[in-house]
């Protein structure tokens, strides 16, 4: 139910009205320092292995940034020059969106949803590249859809391998955060696949979204954004967290509250001009886990912009943002 083009995004954070205040208590620690090209939405970053880094996002035809430094961003175009046609089925304009990047077995994975406001008519595709750079990429079609018959909306997909099987967690706001296995030849659900349900909240519309499942020590971390994006300053995002020793769950907080009754611990939300962090995926960076997300500019009339945190670990195994 979030996602839609930047340009849409840009215009409605635009004529957003600041709130009276700038948020919550400064509890948080800010973004690290960018520069160069900062606006992005939902995005997703690695290390390549030919050296630098490279973030795609929503908007365009999955919108790409690259850095040599991780501080100096460029806009580097689109991961596609048009959109493959079957995007077409799902929106009228084949806008892809909230795009997840992995390397295995010798090249890169872009995964991507593509689906219109409000309906769970929707798909998951996957990209392959040798190098993981814009212009590369070779579209494999269809890894997992959803219809308004399902219980589930397949957008925000994000990739983890576990146990020796290659999963995918998806979903946002009908019944919340699922998982499916996924062939790991060619990237795609495994047919009859069990659809198992990792998050979702007591309350309609279940806003809770964009995961990313994450192995640390013993366990299974699950980030998920909850409440609503989108609407520049007046974004409620936020981003929580639980864990569990099993990829399909049960996940709970620290208190022990389950994920799937609205639990999860409290990682970053608003603070001073940081409105509404969420969209978030963690890429590995020179040995540490670091958090990228998007956060809507309170002094800069609610652009979306890219967060970028160092994750740490508390002695008991949760994760605190630097």
């Amino acid at each position: 139910m979030k996602h839609y083009r930047l340009a849409t995004l840009l215009a409605a954070a635009a004529i957003a009205i600041l709130p009276a205040t700038a948020g919550a208590a400064v509890t948080y620690p800010d973004p690290q320092p960018i520069t160069g090209q900062q606006i992005i939405h939902d995005p997703t970053v690695i290390a390549l292995k030919s050296g630098g880094y490279v973030a795609y996002s929503t908007g365009g035809v999955i919108g790409a940034r690259t850095s040599r430094d991780r501080v100096q961003w460029d806009d580097a175009g689109n991961a596609f020059a048009t959109p493959p046609s079957w995007w077409y089925d799902y929106n009228s304009t084949g806008d892809p969106w909230a795009p997840d990047l992995s390397y295995r077995a010798g090249r890169y994975w872009l995964y991507y949803a593509v689906s219109s406001w409000g309906t769970n008519h929707s798909a998951i595709g996957v990209a392959t590249s040798p190098t993981g750079l814009p212009g590369t990429w070779t579209d494999q079609g269809k890894a997992f859809t959803s219809e308004t018959t399902d219980a589930w909306n397949a957008i925000d997909p994000a990739l983890i391998t576990a146990d020796g099987k290659l999963w995918m967690a998806f979903g946002s706001y009908w019944t919340g955060i699922r998982l499916v296995e996924l062939n790991p030849t060619t990237g795609k659900a495994i047919p009859g696949a069990t659809v198992a349900q990792l998050a979702t909240r007591p309350d309609a519309p279940y806003a809770v979204e964009g995961a990313y499942v994450l192995k640390h020590g013993a366990y299974y971390y699950l980030f998920a954004s909850y409440d609503a994006c989108c609407a520049g300053v007046n974004s409620t995002y936020k981003i929580r967290v639980g864990r569990s020793t099993s990829i399909t769950g049960p996940y709970a907080d620290s208190t022990g509250k389950p994920m799937l009754a609205g639990g999860g611990d409290l990682l970053l939300a608003t603070h001073g001009r940081y409105i509404g962090p969420g969209g978030e995926s963690i890429f590995q960076d020179k040995g540490k886990d670091v958090l990228a997300y998007h956060y809507y500019d309170g002094e800069d009339s609610g652009t979306p912009k890219l967060g970028l945190n160092t994750l740490s670990w508390t002695r008991d195994g949760w994760p605190i943002v630097l």
